[in-house]
């Protein structure tokens, strides 16, 4: 794999960042991930918006839109890569030991790699862990991951392939890398951001889509236990899409997908067709 380090594009096994960079150290920076269809990253104004975002949430500083593009589209060619997962890293850059951020610049890593087929359905497990909705980071793309990676690892223990949380007041929040959407009587429903999610470029897409086409939406808070009694409901992201629950808990859902979850699968596959830059 090549990817890019700090202004060098190279052999993964070649490139180095500082053992005291505070990305490593403490989990310090912000990421985005984008889905390339044919060579061309997906939504890249809305992923570079919400990069900048993020970054302005935590102090960091995010290189600009041409730049980060350049280096993408390298990437890609380096690797050869037309249907491919991209990341864009950004760190705090060598520190001293502990929390505070030093006088470094940020570290930028840009990587792709080979995307795995996406299944048509996921079983899904609610965790006995809860998203904080009042973080400091609540709603910013951060790389302080380890929540995502137990609450992951916790639903391949239990035959799962994705992991939802509730939030500190008992409402739906989001699953590890995923928006989570519901369907009552032809109605979608999904969490507010004040839940404590992380609104997602594809989520944004999907209530776009449904408005457009004249499906009902509510975004408003749910108990969690709404998820187990859904006439139908699916997961959003970047590299998901549009992804139907067929089990919550080990309990099978009346559909999967149903009706609305395939209208709303089926727009986003001619949306990807028609504009790469929604």
């Amino acid at each position: 794999m090549k990817l890019w380090v700090n202004g060098k594009l190279g052999d993964a096994s070649q490139m180095s960042i500082s053992p005291l960079d505070h990305g490593l150290m403490v989990g310090d920076g912000v990421f985005e991930t984008l889905r390339v269809y044919d060579g061309v990253p997906f939504a890249w104004r809305r992923h570079h918006e919400r990069l900048v975002a993020s970054g302005a949430g935590i102090g960091l500083e995010v290189p600009d839109s041409d730049l980060l593009r350049g280096v993408s589209s390298m990437v890609l060619e380096a690797n050869d890569l037309r249907e491919a997962r991209l990341r864009i890293t950004i760190t705090g850059g060598p520190s001293p030991l502990g929390s505070e951020r030093g006088s470094f610049v940020p570290t930028v890593i840009v990587a792709a790699s080979e995307l795995a087929p996406r299944l048509p359905d996921t079983d899904v497990v609610t965790v006995p862990w809860s998203r904080n909705e009042r973080s400091a980071v609540s709603g910013l793309k951060t790389i302080s991951y380890a929540e995502n990676v137990r609450a992951l690892a916790y639903a391949r223990e239990h035959g799962a392939g994705e992991a939802v949380f509730p939030n500190t007041r008992g409402e739906l929040c989001e699953a590890t890398g995923s928006n989570v959407f519901l369907v009552f009587q032809e109605v979608l429903h999904t969490p507010p951001g004040d839940a404590g999610c992380l609104l997602g470029v594809t989520r944004a897409l999907v209530l776009e889509l449904a408005d457009a086409m004249g499906i009902p939406i509510e975004e408003a808070p749910l108990p969690l236990d709404a998820l187990h009694r859904s006439d139908e409901a699916f997961l959003s992201s970047t590299t998901r899409e549009v992804q139907a629950i067929a089990k919550v808990d080990g309990q099978k859902l009346p559909a999967a997908p149903g009706p609305i979850t395939t209208r709303l699968a089926d727009a986003f596959t001619e949306l990807v067709s028609r504009d790469l830059d929604p």
